[in-house]
Formats: C-alpha cells, structure tokens, sequence
C-alpha cells in the first residue's frame, strides 16, 4: 500500500522560505512522477511542480523561480522549496504519485493516483 505524507508546513512573513517534503512509503512504480498541489479556501486546486524519477521537472508559471521541486530517491523523499513567499501562496499544500505521461506533466489532478493528506502553509503580509 502506498502512502504520501507532507511536513514542513508552517506560518511565515511575507518574503520568507519554507521547505516542504513528501515521505512515500510503499512501492512507487519506477515510471511514477510526483507532484505538488495546493488548494486555498474557496479556490480550484491548483498544479504547482512534478519532477521525473529521472530528475526533469515542469513548474507552474504562478511559482516558477520561486519553488524547486527535487527528490532523494534513496530516502524516498520529494522536497519542494518555496521561496519569497506571498500571502496569495496561503493554502493546503500536498504531494501526489502518479504514472509518468502527457497529463501528469501538465499537471492534471486527475492523472494522479496517489495523495497525501497535506500541510498547510500560511503567509501573512
């Protein structure tokens, strides 16, 4: 059984950092691609970055040159930093696994097959 838990969550200021991370436990097909969403109160959720088992990775316009999204394959882990954050970033944000493919990479949440259960971000101004 396959299971994504996120941590790394927290409040910051405006400007600030955050790193968050994503433990999958369980086996993740080796095609599998992660990604990161988050969904803020009365709003869509929305894609934000997936990387590859082989490293390449897409980014949502909103966060390019802000977040990075990596992974440590020997620790199961996939990390997303976020940098100079803004208010509008406030939202429950959450990892996903799903099989490598055209609608993974665009982000589509539907493509993917697995979740975690997210951590929530807060940045005041």
């Amino acid at each position: 059984q396959v299971q994504l838990v996120e941590s790394g969550g927290g409040s910051v200021q405006a400007g600030g950092s955050l790193r968050l991370s994503c433990g999958v436990s369980g086996t993740i097909y080796s095609s599998y691609c992660m990604g990161w969403f988050r969904q803020a109160p009365g709003k869509t959720r929305e894609g934000l970055a997936v990387i590859g088992r082989d490293g390449a990775s897409d980014y949502a316009r909103s966060v390019e040159g802000r977040f990075t999204i990596s992974q440590d394959n020997a620790k199961n882990t996939v990390y997303l930093q976020m940098n100079n954050l803004k208010p509008e970033d406030t939202a429950m944000y959450s990892c996903a696994a799903g099989p490598a493919g055209g609608a993974i990479r665009a982000l589509h949440a539907s493509a993917y097959d697995y979740w975690g259960p997210g951590t929530q971000v807060t940045v005041s101004s």
